[in-house]
């Protein structure tokens, strides 16, 4: 299952590492200092016993990433009205949005 994941702050890095070790082929669309950090290490998060860690493709342009079977928005909800113009491209007609947001929108 292809799955992209907007917003990759604690809730969307812990869905992302979760997704990728069971199987799932997940894509990250982030910018900045983050989009760098997963372009170069993937996800990682600090569990007990140490970091797991996952590779995934990261984009700053959802585009790159081609339509997905599911789309999860982890982004607060303020940054909704910005962010949901860009997820057209990830959209396709069996595509799954699921919601993930912090705060109402």
């Amino acid at each position: 299952m292809k799955i992209a994941i907007a917003g990759m702050g604690a809730v969307g890095a812990l869905m992302a590492a979760r997704l990728a070790q069971v199987g799932a082929d997940v894509s990250a669309l982030a910018r900045g200092a983050t989009l760098a950090a997963l372009q170069a290490h993937g996800v990682r998060v600090r569990q007990e016993g140490g970091v797991a860690q996952a590779p995934l493709r990261a984009a700053a342009d959802a585009a790159a990433l081609g339509i997905q079977d599911a789309v999860i928005v982890a982004v607060k909800a303020t940054a909704m009205r910005e962010l949901a113009p860009q997820l057209a491209p990830l959209i396709g007609p069996h595509t799954m949005v699921v919601s993930a947001m912090n705060g109402v929108p």
